[in-house]
């Protein structure tokens, strides 16, 4: 813990990732770093509330009542996002928009737990953004087929081909260095705050991180899950 997983235990100015230890494979040496850790500890907490929901919903009654009401109500608002972008495509990628917007949520906000955000890591938010580019050109190629592409890339003008290729590559950077630049300034303030204002950083700290953490990680990751339906109904749409 005393290697950057827990920001508020910090006694030095660092936000950085730090290796917590390294194994031996195949004669080259693997760190497993702070970021691994959060990540895991990310995975744990969305696991247990998945089993719990799903324990919950085989005894689930027709009128909701506690933790069932959480979970449908979670649902249904997911539901009606997606729905509301992606229109008939929606039964097709909620899963996966479902699921990417609840990791990333939960990666921005565990700043309330003490933990270093997953997504103040670049290398997690632009392997979101490799995913999400395979998906667009999947889809892509899937409806509008090699001809479509092409007349894509060449519209208005077969002249502006290189730069709708440039454009298109761009996505999958754009879209992880929005996430990853935003989350990372938040936890660089907060690492600033507690290491130079320790011996005052008692109770008003608790402000910041409701904005960096909890308003801004929300922000962030429902601009993402946007994008990335928009981009995705985009390359769904055959006209």
């Amino acid at each position: 813990m005393e290697q950057g997983i827990l920001l508020s235990e910090s006694t030095e100015v660092d936000f950085m990732i730090h290796g917590v230890f390294s194994y031996e494979l195949f004669g080259q040496t693997v760190w497993i770093t702070t970021t691994h850790v959060c990540v895991l500890f990310v995975m744990l907490i969305i696991m247990g509330f998945c089993l719990a929901a799903n324990r919950a919903m085989k005894k689930a009654e027709e009128v909701p009542k506690g933790f069932q009401n959480v979970v449908e109500l979670i649902v249904e608002m997911l539901d009606g996002m997606i729905g509301g972008v992606m229109g008939k495509h929606a039964v097709t990628f909620r899963n996966y928009i479902g699921t990417i917007f609840i990791f990333i949520l939960i990666s921005n906000i565990s700043g309330l737990l003490g933990l270093r955000p997953p997504t103040a890591d670049y290398g997690v938010t632009f392997a979101l953004g490799i995913i999400t580019f395979t998906l667009i050109h999947f889809n892509k190629f899937k409806h509008q087929k090699v001809s479509g592409v092409l007349k894509g890339l060449c519209d208005p003008w077969p002249i502006w081909a290189p730069i709708n290729i440039v454009s298109d590559f761009a996505v999958p950077i754009s879209l992880s260095l929005r996430l990853f630049a935003n989350i990372l300034s938040g936890t660089a303030i907060m690492a600033l705050i507690y290491a130079l204002l320790s011996k005052v950083a008692i109770a008003w700290p608790a402000a910041l991180h409701v904005y960096f953490d909890l308003f801004s990680g929300a922000i962030q990751t429902y601009v993402f899950c946007m994008l990335t339906m928009t981009y995705i109904t985009d390359a769904c749409t055959t006209e």
